[in-house]
């Protein structure tokens, strides 16, 4: 035999040693490690517990700590991918439940978790993948309960390490070797016929109690993703564990740093007068964590902590507040924050957003609105990537941006558990933040609590007192009042409003609720903010003969356009329309466009067929119909959840809010529309636009059978001059019907869903309403039939009026603010700022008025009293200022 050159050994060693480790799993952990000596509900940045309030970070240990249906801890910066490779999964597990034999159930991993919108915080949320792990009757698996039958005679052991092995063989597919090991002994399982697709994707950690169907059939694709139906998540059971030393390591793992979430999860702000207001909203941290938050900008290229905010401890919120704010230029800001982390020690977090300049020199402003923020669709990327291609100035949700069952395992409707309640609740807002975080953190937002927010189908405020005890949802509900405690929805309402402009009058409501009705100057635009819900009447008690049920009559005899404004019915309230008076005349700091943003419109645009005009229950699926169909016997409805009800408070709203030509913007009503009100005539009050639903539980259309009046050449049969299910005057413009699109899924696609854009211009004084159909693309794609809607400031109002005052000539100031009143009756009759220096005022009825011309708060204004309006222009009043 030849010898072999020493240096020839050298590479065959090099080479043997190469082969090897390509069938190793690199041992280098991949996850942070977590504190061991600090507790907390919140686990860390790199997870997502299913839900919330049924797991805890204990020393070091994961906990499950609420036993039921699909717990898991979703790994969000690590997942299976599509290289080649190999990779180990392992943890401790160690029972909580003492000696108590264990129910029906099991732990272990899901690997491969996919959602259906191919996105990582969609497969946290909803995703399925692929089984690995042991039964608590001691039967392994990898995929099913048959692929690899193993069943432990002494059934689940106490303290086991289960370890996943994953090794690519010849043919492309996988082994995977499930082994189940503690002090005493080891077992183990393997399957070699294991699919590339089947595991490639997200990774959970499961500890499930309840039904073991989902184990009975083989995960394979085109179902696995959702295996055709969703698990069973309810509460049950004592399948409680708690995991430690959690490793993931090998070559087949991507991680995905940007993908973590935390510790400062979002932040919301708006911009008011110069006075900043912010918003960090947190996870449930421990006690070792930082209990505050800094606020910090640069100073000479270098970040300063300008202030600190102390962490509420129910909402988990951060409030900071700013006078004097420079509103001249960007200013970059961080979010510090310091959380016990790995090591046991403090370790700093920043959340990096801009406070951008107030756009006062713009032409046009744009303001984004969005209404029923549901879980279908979630994380929402298309409706994220439409809007940030509209470059809003202004975000504005008018509500529901979350529903009870967002994310899924139900709402705890519990006045009692305030703290797992809130917890509930925590983790269905998270998802709004994590879905809009990245536009919140430039963009100025308004954010309105409704109904859902408060774990209610419907609510009437009645002024904040509580529903009657004993009574369950409709039944409480229909009642008046709010189902979750004062505490609760105080919580609530900090995470959503918090970071608005102060409240006009900060009085709370019966139980201590607190308000947050305001005004908002921003951008030349002032924004009257309401509550329309708070203060409103519940139908039920006031009405016994209609029959109330979940805000429908069951007595389909009752005319809800003749019978039910009764006495003592409130819609806004008396506080809500002194401010809405004073925000009218109000037109200082150079505003130039008044616009009300609230809950929803003052108006029931919904139709039904005649038989169903009377019932919440009709089917969804027979509200949505081809394009080109049309119903034949559709009527207005009577839903007395919309603010078509009460009729008299109705009224109240809608001629206070057309003393300034405000525009409405608005959400709730799950059906886009364009309408403008009229009160004791077609047309003599404001517009209003209210939105289509983000994801649209509930669909409701706009089909009367009879022809509206007066309608445009060419429109649609459904627009025109209609009255609605309680009698109030409105002229329909546009509507979003649903009709199906052949888009899946449908549920998503078919039912109208969407959001809306309106364009306020300066310099015309002209608003554009725009209606875009979630899938549509607004580079290349139509917006809904109808759309865009283009009306001017002028049309809000007086727009038929056919009586004049002297037209006013100006010199001296350019767009002064004139305002008219009544001398007989002592009250305004409107204010506006004008555009340029002309304006023909005109009124409504006979008789002598005051005019008030200039800039209010700067001494240069001009008063005539006792002018006469006329039926005949020509008179002329010449003002110097």
């Amino acid at each position: 035999m030849k010898n072999i050159p020493f240096v020839k050994y050298q590479l065959l060693a090099v080479l043997l040693l190469l082969i090897s480790s390509c069938n190793e799993v690199k041992e280098t952990n991949l996850l942070t490690d977590l504190p061991t000596d600090n507790s907390r509900v919140w686990i860390g940045k790199e997870y997502w517990a299913n839900p919330l309030q049924d797991w805890q970070l204990n020393h070091g240990q994961i906990e499950c700590v609420g036993s039921g249906g699909y717990r898991n801890i979703y790994l969000l910066t690590n997942e299976i991918g599509p290289e080649k490779g190999n990779f180990k999964i392992s943890v401790e597990a160690d029972k909580l439940i003492g000696k108590e034999v264990l129910t029906k159930g099991w732990i272990g991993f899901e690997i491969g978790i996919k959602g259906e919108f191919n996105d990582y915080r969609d497969s946290a949320i909803r995703g399925r993948g692929f089984p690995v792990g042991i039964t608590t009757s001691g039967q392994m698996f990898i995929g099913n309960l048959d692929s690899a039958p193993k069943v432990l005679p002494e059934g689940m052991p106490d303290d086991i390490i289960l370890e996943v092995n994953a090794d690519q063989q010849k043919d492309g597919k996988y082994k995977i070797t499930l082994k189940v090991k503690n002090a005493e002994k080891e077992e183990s399982i393997s399957r070699e016929d294991i699919q590339e697709e089947w595991i490639e994707g997200g990774i959970s950690l499961m500890c499930h109690s309840g039904t073991l169907k989902e184990l009975e059939v083989q995960p394979e694709l085109p179902k696995y993703t959702n295996w055709g139906t969703s698990p069973n998540k309810r509460k049950g059971g004592n399948v409680r564990f708690g995991f430690s030393n959690l490793k993931i390591s090998g070559s087949k793992i991507v991680q995905h740093e940007e993908q973590a979430f935390g510790p400062v999860l979002f932040t919301q702000h708006t911009l008011s007068n110069k006075i900043l207001k912010l918003t960090a909203q947190m996870p449930p941290i421990g006690e070792k964590d930082g209990q505050t938050v800094g606020f910090q900008t640069k100073t000479d290229g270098k970040w300063k902590t300008i202030s600190k905010a102390q962490i509420d401890k129910l909402s988990r919120t951060a409030t900071f507040k700013f006078k004097n704010w420079d509103t001249s230029k960007d200013i970059p800001y961080r979010v510090a924050y310091q959380l016990y982390d790995s090591g046991n020690k403090l370790k700093d977090y920043f959340y990096e957003g801009t406070i951008r300049k107030e756009p006062l020199e713009k032409e046009e402003i744009v303001v984004a609105g969005f209404t029923g923020n549901n879980d279908l669709g979630f994380p929402n990327t298309d409706v994220f990537k439409s809007v940030k291609y509209q470059k809003p100035d202004l975000l504005f949700f008018s509500g529901d941006q979350i529903y009870e069952g967002v994310g899924d395992y139900g709402a705890l409707i519990n006045r009692k558990d305030l703290e797992k309640s809130t917890l509930d609740y925590l983790r269905k807002w998270y998802l709004f933040g994590w879905a809009y975080g990245d536009l919140l953190r430039e963009i100025p937002s308004v954010c309105l609590t409704d109904d859902h927010d408060m774990y209610h189908g419907n609510i009437w405020g009645a002024g904040g007192i509580a529903t009657p005890e004993g009574l369950r949802g409709a039944a409480a509900q229909d009642q008046g009042g709010y189902k979750m405690s004062p505490e609760w929805v105080n919580m609530a309402q900090r995470t959503q409003t918090s970071h608005m402009p102060d409240p006009f009058d900060p009085t709370p409501v019966a139980q201590g609720i607190g308000v947050y009705y305001t005004d908002m100057k921003y951008a030349g635009i002032s924004f009257a903010i309401l509550e329309d819900r708070k203060f409103k009447s519940a139908p039920k008690p006031l009405l016994p003969k209609a029959r109330i049920y979940n805000g429908w009559m069951q007595n389909v005899n009752f005319d809800a356009a003749k019978n039910a404004d009764v006495k003592g019915a409130v819609l806004l309230g008396d506080r809500q329309l002194k401010f809405l008076d004073q925000w009218s005349a109000d037109w200082s700091n150079n505003t130039w466009m008044k616009v009300l943003l609230s809950q929803t419109i003052f108006a029931n645009v919904a139709t039904l067929p005649y038989a169903d005009s009377h019932s919440d229950a009709i089917v969804p699926k027979l509200r949505i119909l081809k394009k080109g169909d049309y119903p034949p016997d559709d009527v207005p409805v009577s839903d007395f959840d919309s603010n078509a009800w009460p009729q008299t408070g109705r009224d109240k709203a809608v001629k206070t809010i057309r003393k300034s030509f405000a525009f409405h913007y608005a959400g709730d009503q799950h059906l886009g529309s364009v309408i403008q009100y009229g009160v004791n005539n077609f047309n003599d009050a404001g517009y209003a636009f209210c939105v289509p639903s983000i994801s649209n539980i509930w669909p409701r259309r706009w089909y009367p059978s009879k022809e509206g009046k007066n309608r445009k050449e060419g429109a649609p049969r459904y627009t025109g001059e209609y009255v609605d299910g309680f009698g109030n005057k409105i002229s329909v413009h546009a509507i979003s019907n649903p009709v199906f699109t052949g888009k899946k899924p449908a549920k998503l696609y078919d039912r109208a869903t969407g959001y809306g854009i309106v364009r306020f211009n300066k310099n015309t004084r002209d608003i554009a309403m725009e209606c875009w159909p979630r899938q549509a693309n607004p580079e290349t794609d139509k917006q809904y039939e109808g759309w865009p809607v283009v009306i001017n400031q002028s049309d809000n109002f007086l727009m038929n009026a056919r009586l004049f005052l002297p037209e006013i000539h100006v010199t001296g100031m350019e767009n002064p603010v004139i305002q008219v009143t009544d001398e007989k009756s002592k009250e305004i009759v409107f204010t506006i700022r004008i555009n340029g220096k002309n304006y023909q005022p005109k009124v409504l009825e006979k008789g002598d008025y005051t005019i008030i011309v200039g800039e209010p708060g700067t001494g240069k204004v001009k008063k005539f009293v006792h002018v006469s309006a006329s039926e005949k222009k020509g008179k002329t009043i010449e003002v110097q200022l």
